[in-house]
């Protein structure tokens, strides 16, 4: 492909310098036409690396299956990977280098919320979609204001709801929860603190005393905020971690005696690199799941280890092919080409898309269950449907725990309190609105 790009650079300077009328725009294009170029941001270096390597692997091995399988409607993907080492500056520096490569980004999945603060004011001068799904701005679900965010399959706010309901359930209503205290370990960065704003506002609905415990990254020393755990009591802690801050978090609860079956993980926190050097010191341990679990018999596994692995074009480690981080990476790539194809759907299939036709089709997805089925992910999510005005498109979510061997689910599924979420998305982005100075999108503008 680069050979290709190449040779259509060659021509035009050619055809200039022998003063000849270079190719047309249009004609330029065609070089591209054939493409859809990719940027993969991740992380396999730094404290990081361990969670951030298999979402990459996942996310890689599922671009290969679809070209596998002749691309996404005869439009190859091509990509390149940039290491950001989970720092916002990188994570910038690798969106810039890569946002004008292959006749332009298609989509940018930054996998990192702080990034995603960043780029969320670029992505609207440079009509690149953002897609982050199961992290970013809580409030970015409101395609009015965000029109170019896609906090795809749920937020930080319908993680904590759901945690919430799950263990308001274990204590047999909401209205148990009066008195009772729920601490939150957390990651002190935009993304350990995401959860904050809901966690009060259920506080104050249920009555519960809610103590804030943040932890400076990456989360390696936190003897002191286990000392904080073991004088308060808290009924719950709540841990919203990633990297090694999760499996540090497990050995000192378990160092000071704090029940793990008194401990919930956000969906960043729940994957094997969280529990396997803990092992059964981890047991009893749960966390909430971004739709999916860890999958090694669904049939894009096997498809995967079928027309990628088998073949030698695998990116990680066979074995890792199926587990939590694994799958979130394949279906953040799945949601991004399907994103395309859908937008293939209205503007042409066989083309290469541009960034505002893809923000169109991530807009207007419609994942029911039998086009999950085709993809292979029956029984690993649910139905996915977005709007003009609803960037997320689900929010269902269930709860796996850890049996000091592997991950099962122990819970049904569970979606978000709309009550108390829509307006707390609403609120949040007409505040960013007006900071901004932006004027929320028409109706006209929807239909574009």
């Amino acid at each position: 492909m680069k050979l290709k790009s190449f040779a259509l650079m060659a021509t035009v300077a050619a055809s200039s310098l022998a003063g000849l009328p270079a190719l047309s725009q249009a004609a330029a294009a065609a070089a591209t036409a054939a493409e859809q170029f990719f940027p993969v941001l991740v992380f396999r270096t730094g404290a990081y690396a361990p969670n951030g390597t298999p979402w990459a692997n996942g996310y890689v091995d599922y671009l290969k299956l679809v070209n596998a399988r002749g691309g996404m409607n005869g439009v190859k993907i091509t990509f390149e990977e940039c290491e950001t080492g989970y720092a916002t500056d990188r994570s910038v520096e690798c969106y810039e280098r890569l946002k004008g490569k292959g006749g332009g980004a298609t989509l940018v999945q930054p996998l990192s919320t702080g990034a995603t603060f960043a780029l969320t004011e670029k992505a609207p001068g440079d009509k690149i979609p953002l897609v982050t799904a199961g992290y970013g701005r809580s409030e970015s679900a409101d395609g009015g204001v965000f029109k170019w965010n896609f906090p795809l399959l749920g937020t930080y706010w319908v993680a904590a709801d759901v945690l919430l309901q799950h263990i308001a359930k274990k204590e047999g209503g909401w209205d148990k929860l009066k008195g009772k205290k729920i601490a939150l370990v957390y990651h002190d960065s935009p993304y350990g603190k995401e959860p904050i704003p809901l966690l009060q506002e259920r506080s104050k609905l249920h009555g519960f005393e809610l103590q804030l415990l943040p932890v400076t990254a990456p989360g390696v020393e936190q003897k002191a905020t286990w000392l904080q755990v073991r004088q308060s009591k808290p009924d719950y802690t709540l841990l919203w971690g990633w990297g090694v801050m999760n499996s540090t978090a497990l050995k000192e609860a378990q160092a000071t005696g704090y029940p793990r079956e008194k401990m919930y993980g956000v969906w960043w926190a729940g994957a094997e690199p969280d529990v396997k050097d803990v092992g059964d010191g981890a047991k009893g341990y749960s966390a909430v799941t971004i739709q999916h679990g860890a999958e090694p018999n669904a049939k894009v596994v096997q498809d995967i280890l079928k027309e990628v692995h088998a073949k030698g074009q695998g990116t990680g480690p066979k074995d890792e092919v199926g587990q939590v981080l694994y799958m979130r990476g394949l279906l953040s790539a799945m949601l991004g080409v399907e994103g395309v194809k859908r937008a293939q759907e209205r503007f042409g299939k066989g083309k290469h898309m541009d960034g505002d036709q893809v923000r169109w089709g991530l807009e207007n997805l419609a994942l029911d269950q039998k086009k999950l089925d085709a993809l292979g992910l029956a029984g690993v999510m649910r139905p996915v449907s977005t709007s003009c005005v609803d960037h997320m498109g689900s929010s269902w979510a269930r709860v796996h725990s850890w049996d000091g061997k592997q991950w099962n689910f122990t819970s049904d599924w569970y979606q978000a309190d709309d009550s108390i979420i829509k307006p707390m998305v609403k609120a949040t982005a007409e505040r960013y609105a007006t900071e901004k100075k932006l004027t929320r999108r028409t109706p006209e503008d929807c239909q574009s």
